[in-house]
């Protein structure tokens, strides 16, 4: 079994339920002559037999796999001299948390292959979570949504919603969310909600999979620069939820009055911009954060916002899929898990409380959010992986990096070889240091 590659159980959370292979497209690739290794668990989605039935080996010892694969980052521990693994290694921008974990790595001499960075020509990630991680994002957001209006002593359709991970299925999901949306066309919205309007911060693919559960309820979509016109008084208000999209030139202007924006130049020159996306909270319920952010990049939301400006805003919920601490949102000030998503920042205070009450805005921040579907998500994953599967197993590590036979959106993922860091990757040396 010369190719032979390892599934890794996920241990990193008590949450983590998804495969990065699932048993339907192990099947095929005894007939591209790799094996597969399952490591036991008692939390995958998907049982040992199910493994077993389609020709895998069970086993607790990996060590004999040229190759092991899983979702979440490796126990320093778990490594062996020389070895191959792939998964999402949260490295490349030098997160302080992951670097004991690749300096062991580098030390063992093995080499890794980051998911993050499967890219095609143009620089676009291949093989990700991203509209999954909005699908639950925006159920998780809407939960939040409804049982902060609760506890305002609200009646509302959106606590009927359950979470995510209550639901079998994607499709339960759907199929719960057509019902609250025969809800707010029958009866309407609460009049001291009413206009319900929730924006998204963003637009690609985590933006499009949080949008598509959203469209399943009664939902009119509006420009960024009506949302002042938008009152309770606007005609059929009561039975829809107004969305929001907003893209970079909503978000910044250029600090020179003549300077007309230009996507390309914002990205080259974030310093010649500055933010404006607090202009549109005052209008929002809810606010959905899907933007990649750095802090080169202004910020949506400011502490210094909302302690100005609370409790004079209609904003309750921000679900900041994102979850980048300290980052776009301010007052994200960590990721939570399935079993406890949300806080709420007081701004009066400048300080946080656990749960949904609370004076001021609740902030559900799961890093995790893919996980909540479980098996919706590892069909979509392993569906994309397992083309890129026999080529990894098959290449041989030993040659030197340039000589590497791997397709190029993988060769670009191989931050470490032989425990080096490959040349794109140089960069991460200050982070070890």
């Amino acid at each position: 079994m010369a190719n032979l590659i390892g599934i890794r159980r996920e241990d990193k959370s008590k949450w983590e339920r998804r495969a990065p292979l699932i048993p339907d497209h192990v099947r095929g690739l005894e007939r591209e002559g790799v094996d597969v290794m399952v490591q036991p668990s008692d939390i995958r989605v998907f049982q040992e037999i199910d493994y077993e039935t389609v020709g895998a080996a069970v086993s607790e010892d990996l060590s004999t796999c040229k190759v092991v694969f899983g979702i979440k980052e490796f126990p320093s521990s778990f490594f062996r001299k020389g070895g191959t693994y792939v998964f999402f290694s949260h490295t490349i921008k030098g997160q302080e948390y992951n670097m004991p974990m690749l300096k062991r790595m580098m030390e063992l001499g093995c080499n890794l292959i980051d998911y993050e960075r499967v890219v095609d020509g143009e620089n676009r990630r291949l093989i990700f979570f991203g509209r999954q991680a909005g699908i639950a994002g925006m159920v998780e957001t809407l939960v939040a949504y409804g049982g902060r209006l609760d506890m305002e002593g609200i009646q509302n359709p959106f606590s009927s919603i359950r979470r995510p991970l209550d639901y079998g299925s994607v499709s339960e999901i759907k199929a719960a969310l057509e019902v609250v949306g025969h809800w707010i066309r029958a009866g309407g919205l609460p009049q001291e909600i009413v206009p319900v309007v929730i924006g998204f911060a963003g637009y690609g693919n985590v933006s499009q999979g949080a949008q598509e559960m959203l469209d399943i309820l009664p939902v009119t979509e509006i420009p960024p620069g009506e949302l002042p016109s938008i009152t309770e008084e606007t005609e059929g208000a009561a039975r829809t939820i107004f969305k929001v999209i907003f893209k970079e030139e909503d978000m910044v202007r250029s600090k020179s009055p003549q300077t007309v924006f230009e996507l390309q130049d914002y990205y080259d020159h974030p310093e010649k911009y500055v933010g404006r996306f607090e202009d549109y909270l005052p209008h929002l319920s809810v606010l959905v954060n899907c933007i990649f952010w750095t802090p080169v990049y202004p910020r949506l939301v400011t502490k210094r916002y909302l302690k100005e400006h609370w409790p004079n805003l209609k904003l309750r919920v921000i679900g900041d899929i994102s979850c980048d601490v300290d980052g776009s949102i301010e007052a994200t000030y960590k990721p939570t898990e399935p079993g406890d998503p949300n806080y709420v920042y007081e701004p009066g205070t400048d300080s946080y409380r656990e749960g949904l009450e609370g004076d001021g805005p609740v902030i559900m921040a799961v890093d995790i959010l893919p996980s909540e579907i479980p098996r919706d998500s590892s069909i979509y994953f392993s569906g994309v992986l397992k083309d890129f599967i026999p080529a990894i197993a098959k290449t041989d590590y030993t040659v030197p990096f340039e000589e590497l036979d791997l397709p190029e959106p993988v060769k670009k993922a191989v931050i470490l070889y032989h425990g080096e860091l490959t040349p794109d990757y140089q960069y991460m040396s200050k982070f070890l240091a």
